[in-house]
């Protein structure tokens, strides 16, 4: 008898990286759950994903909102009957600013988004990955916060970019005895359009007064990576191949991080 195919939560699967993600599991036979704000986005990607033979749906909702959250988790479950697979990688650049400027609410829609987010990703599908005896979850951090700590004003975004990544080795113990593995992609500059959602307010005060080469990226001669590269590296990390890789922080940055 065939087993049924694993089944994959993607969130900020719309564009970027979660959209890369989201085509090369399908490209390996998981049936992807693509979620995002905007519903023409993740609509697109799950067309896509049918039209070249595969399984998905597309799910509207916003990560820090709990009752979109569990409505979305419910429904994928009752599509496809389980989850295996779960990419937390929605979030925001936010408002970058000095820490006395920086308002409260700012700071608040940032946490709201990419910790509150994580959390509730988290919290909504563990459950139905003990219920499968196992499965694997990606956390997507950054080199802000873990690596890096030079760029002006994102005293927000790096606060919740550490605590991702803290999460993640938290959890790689709690759900170790249920055979859930728990890993961060902490990626550097990727071509992807999270600068729409960043506002940058008085970067003078805050900027390190260093001349860094150009494009701060030395393994591509200073272009940055692209999503598809954050992509394989998830396509491993959530694979049987990684079986025994659990709680680490995987950077990937082109060595950014060093230089920084």
């Amino acid at each position: 008898m065939n087993q049924p195919s694993p089944v994959a939560l993607i969130t900020g699967a719309g564009s970027g990286i979660g959209r890369a993600t989201a085509l090369a599991l399908a490209a390996d036979g998981v049936t992807v759950g693509a979620l995002g704000r905007t519903r023409t986005e993740v609509e697109e990607v799950a067309d896509e994903i049918v039209g070249a033979g595969g399984q998905a749906i597309a799910l509207e909702a916003d990560v820090s909102d709990e009752l979109q959250m569990r409505n979305a988790v419910r429904d994928l479950v009752l599509k496809f009957g389980h989850l295996d697979i779960v990419v937390a990688n929605a979030g925001i650049n936010g408002v970058w600013a000095p820490i006395d400027d920086l308002k409260p609410f700012e700071w608040d829609e940032t946490i709201a988004v990419n910790l509150r987010g994580t959390f509730l990703t988290l919290h909504l599908t563990v459950p139905y990955l003990k219920q499968r005896g196992g499965g694997a979850i990606v956390v997507v951090s950054s080199i802000n916060g873990t690596r890096t700590f030079t760029t002006p004003g994102a005293t927000a975004y790096t606060a919740t970019k550490a605590a991702q990544v803290a999460i993640v080795q938290q959890l790689a113990l709690e759900l170790g005895k249920h055979h859930i593995r728990v890993n961060a992609v902490c990626p550097g500059a990727i071509e992807t359009n999270i600068s729409d959602n960043t506002k940058l307010r008085h970067e003078e005060e805050t900027a390190i007064p260093v001349e860094w080469p150009k494009g701060q990226v030395p393994i591509t001669d200073g272009q940055p990576g692209r999503s598809e590269d954050v992509a394989e590296l998830i396509r491993f990390l959530v694979s049987e191949r990684a079986r025994h890789v659990t709680g680490s922080p995987v950077w990937i940055d082109g060595g950014q991080g060093l230089l920084r």
